[in-house]
């Protein structure tokens, strides 16, 4: 939670500095047109083209909310990224030293080394040992049971991302009803003769927040995807290698019936 809060802060402040961005000064050549006589000018200004920022700043109020949707949903990539693998599941050479540990006949140690290590891996085997007494129907269900809570606690972590994949695409369509409906609203107020290069600027605006919420919610629910399919991934060969080594207490416990 602390790693995310700061990934978070810092995707803040990137924004910020970039929004904090001074204007650029219009070139005084455009400041200053000379005009033909009546006051007509003698050549107009070139339009200035479209740029990310202004299809950024335009969206308004729900254009920011899902701003801070995208920054959150990086925050969250990057977070998943880092929790999320192998070697965090599966720390390299744990499994072999508790297998060592069981092998050896000590299972106290083993059990100690388990419920130290916050790995899932470890929370399985260790769900698993704790049930030695009852035999080994009982220590099987114990593993599978935890195998189930560690990938439904990895599932539910990774689904804030298809959440805002899923209502980033809402407010973009909510910020295009209301930005129509000003613009209707406004060409009403100027009695129907609204100019139709008015009408479709508000409707211009009105679009750019169902651009925004598309690119916010597309990559948000191809990289839930992604990690989905690497929770899988993951879980199935955690699954594997806690069954390898709970093999010495099977043997063990078959050897004694």
């Amino acid at each position: 939670m602390i790693r995310f809060l700061i990934l978070l802060f810092c995707c803040l402040a990137a924004v910020s500095v970039v929004y904090a961005q001074p204007a650029e000064p219009v070139p005084a050549a455009v400041q200053a047109v000379p005009q033909e006589a009546g006051g007509i000018p003698a050549h107009e200004p070139a339009k200035e083209g479209v740029s990310l920022w202004m299809l950024l700043r335009a969206g308004g109020v729900i254009g920011y909310i899902i701003i801070l949707l995208s920054l959150v949903a990086v925050a969250l990539m990057i977070e998943y990224a880092l929790s999320i693998r192998r070697t965090t599941l599966m720390p390299p050479g744990f499994a072999d030293e508790v297998l060592n540990l069981l092998t050896q006949g000590q299972a106290g140690a083993a059990i100690q080394k388990c419920q130290n290590d916050p790995s899932a891996l470890a929370q399985i085997l260790y769900a698993g040992m704790t049930q030695y007494e009852f035999g080994w129907e009982a220590i099987e269900k114990s593993a599978e049971e935890a195998t189930a809570e560690q990938a439904s606690r990895l599932y539910r972590k990774v689904e804030y991302l298809n959440m805002i994949g899923n209502i980033a695409p809402m407010l973009g369509l909510l910020g295009t009803v209301v930005g129509m409906v000003i613009a209707f609203q406004q060409m009403a107020d100027s009695g129907g003769y609204g100019r139709a290069t008015e009408l479709a600027e508000g409707i211009y605006v009105a679009l750019i927040t169902t651009i925004q919420g598309l690119l916010v919610a597309i990559p948000c629910l191809a990289v839930y995807s992604i990690f989905a399919n690497r929770i899988a991934t993951l879980i199935s060969e955690t699954t594997y290698i806690a069954e390898q080594v709970l093999q010495p207490i099977k043997k063990n416990l078959l050897r004694k019936r």
